[in-house]
């Protein structure tokens, strides 16, 4: 079926939502959200005519015209660039050429270590710098994971030191489906448990930098005529500055751990007998041990795209408030259509170059339409806007933000984070909506859940207010947290726009419905959506941000969290 753009709203219609918003506001409640309107949105943003929404391709831009037009009758005002909703996005391939080293000191004797000569650093470091490291702590696997009794940072602080690993495959108590977690260690050390550098053993990555992904393209794309050729291809592909500084990360051969390990307790060979056994490791520090980091790569742009988040504000009311914001973020891509044939293998039919999974019985369907990821999101976010514009305003402004490129790394939020349309300093809180419209696992039990992801780790207090909104609600949501246990072997806490921000400092919450058999399948369409649940968890979205824009004070970013005592959905609604 083809779907027409929907006729925008009504001045009647607009009117009387804004009596009603007035209305339940007033009370400290909810907007209810529309569930039809919700539908109408989605039947048009996941229809076949928008082709799956890749990023260059003409159905995103279709959506973000549609998202536009919404915007503008509503009176949001523009937050992009040049008074428009639209902010550029530079897509920016890199051919890097490293000079960085890491020289170590041992009892006295000096060893320097060039990339790819004992060492081997990620392609994008970020900036410049030299960083010299005295504390230097050897922590086994590298890992917390409290579900299997596996935690190598128990008891240690190790900000401001350097973290070594070894194990590339973990201690036999971890599950190989596991493996986000394993590789996810590195960022692990520097990102949750503030360590200034990290060596661990294993395949070096192929960026150190959060979202910088290989060059590669994606089957149902424009506009990949000016494409680098192969000779010249990018070594990887990213929206950010270049000059950020970053902790080192890097990985190790046993040339440099045999160096390095030379005066330790545990000799190196014993040490990677076990690692390779997987059995237990210690841990200890390295006395003695000096670490200098020489980080010097040379960037070369090779290519760039260009693509556009979308961007509006709703101003609040009070004369300082109004000066600070609750942002709102979704993404509106999704993974795009595949353009290959059909062919018949020993394993049946297949669609080459699929942007995802293809599921039986559906071998003709060519397009991802993205119906939950995250066509749910971006029109959740629609219902936010409309609500905040026609509505009762709040003391401080909101920000809504629709982000381009998540699927190829968290693109447009990156960008966003780097390059803000208002003073990021300014941004109190980011609510991200990614995947509200399912049920896990296509579970009827799941009717009432929503998990929150992130809501304590920065800030205990955002999700206090979270939870509170929660009981305003007529039937409060059964509110989830096993995905914010830092052991979650998904790692969703790192995979949506929402850490572009939290990586700054800012508090966040993320919402989500969590996986189900459509996930990245061309069957993740409208009609499998549940509008109604869908409603509910914009209801709490909007209590919570009400709350938030409403605070005398920012919410306190005192980094107790996350509480793995409520990783379970079973507390929620009665705390």
């Amino acid at each position: 079926m083809k779907f027409r753009r929907t006729a925008v709203v009504t001045a009647a219609a607009a009117a009387m939502l804004a009596i009603v918003t007035v209305e339940t506001a007033s009370k400290g409640g909810a907007q209810p959200v529309d569930a039809r309107e919700l539908r109408e949105w989605l039947s048009y943003i996941a229809s076949d005519d928008l082709q799956g929404r890749a990023v260059f391709g003409t159905g995103i831009g279709l959506a973000a015209s549609y998202i536009e037009d919404h915007l503008r009758t509503w009176g949001v005002k523009p937050g992009g660039d040049h008074g428009s909703y639209l902010q550029t996005v530079r897509v920016v391939g890199i051919k890097a050429t490293s000079h960085s080293s890491v020289t170590v000191e041992v009892g006295g004797e000096r060893r320097t270590f060039a990339d790819g000569d004992g060492i081997r650093f990620p392609r994008n470091v970020g900036g410049k710098q030299q960083r010299m490291l005295d504390r230097v702590e050897f922590l086994g696997y590298g890992l917390d994971v409290p579900a299997v009794a596996h935690e190598d940072y128990r008891g240690r602080d190790v900000g401001g030191e350097a973290v070594i690993w070894l194990g590339a495959a973990g201690p036999a108590t971890l599950a190989q489906s596991r493996a986000r977690l394993l590789n996810n260690r590195n960022r692990y050390a520097t990102d949750d448990k503030g360590a200034a550098a990290v060596i661990g053993a294993g395949p070096a990555p192929f960026t150190g930098r959060r979202g910088g992904i290989p060059g590669a393209g994606q089957a149902g794309e424009a506009g990949q005529a000016g494409r680098a050729g192969q000779n010249n291809a990018p070594d990887f592909t990213t929206t950010e500055r270049l000059d950020h500084l970053l902790p080192p990360s890097a990985t190790g051969n046993d040339a440099f751990f045999e160096f390095l390990f030379s005066r330790a307790p545990v000799k190196y060979a014993e040490l990677k007998r076990l690692a390779d056994a997987r059995q237990p490791l210690p841990s200890f520090r390295l006395d003695g041990v000096e670490l200098t980091f020489n980080i010097n790569n040379d960037y070369e742009p090779v290519r760039t795209q260009l693509t556009q988040n979308i961007v509006g504000i709703v101003d609040g009311t009070d004369a300082q408030l109004k000066a600070t914001y609750v942002a709102f973020g979704a993404h509106y891509d999704h993974v795009g259509y595949a353009d290959a044939e059909l062919t018949t293998g020993p394993e049946g039919p297949r669609r080459a170059g699929a942007p995802g999974i293809v599921t039986p019985g559906a071998e003709d369907d060519r397009i991802w339409n993205g119906a939950d990821d995250d066509g749910s999101g971006t029109v959740t976010l629609m219902a936010m806007a409309r609500a905040f514009a026609l509505g009762l305003r709040p003391k401080r402004s909101l920000l809504f933000v629709w982000h381009t490129g998540e699927e190829r790394g968290r693109w447009g939020s990156l960008y966003f984070v780097d390059h803000p349309t208002v003073d990021l300093d300014r941004i109190v809180a980011q609510l991200n909506v990614d995947m509200v419209g399912r049920n896990r696992d296509d579970r009827a039990s799941e009717w009432n859940s929503i998990y929150l992801v992130g809501s304590d780790r920065i800030s205990t207090e955002l999700d206090t207010i979270a939870r509170a909104a929660n009981q305003s609600l007529g039937t409060p949501l059964k509110l989830d947290y096993e995905l914010n246990d830092p052991s979650d072997p998904e790692s969703v806490y790192t995979r949506s726009d929402h850490y572009s921000y939290a990586a700054k400092g800012i508090p966040v919450i993320f919402y989500t419905d969590a996986l189900h058999r459509d996930y990245h399948a061309n069957t993740d369409e409208v009609s499998k959506i549940e509008f109604d649940k869908m409603a509910r968890i914009g209801d709490l979205i909007y209590a919570t941000a009400w709350r938030v824009a409403n605070l005398d004070h920012a919410p306190v970013r005192d980094r107790l969290g996350p509480r793995l005592g409520r990783a379970s959905g079973a507390l929620a609604t009665t705390r």
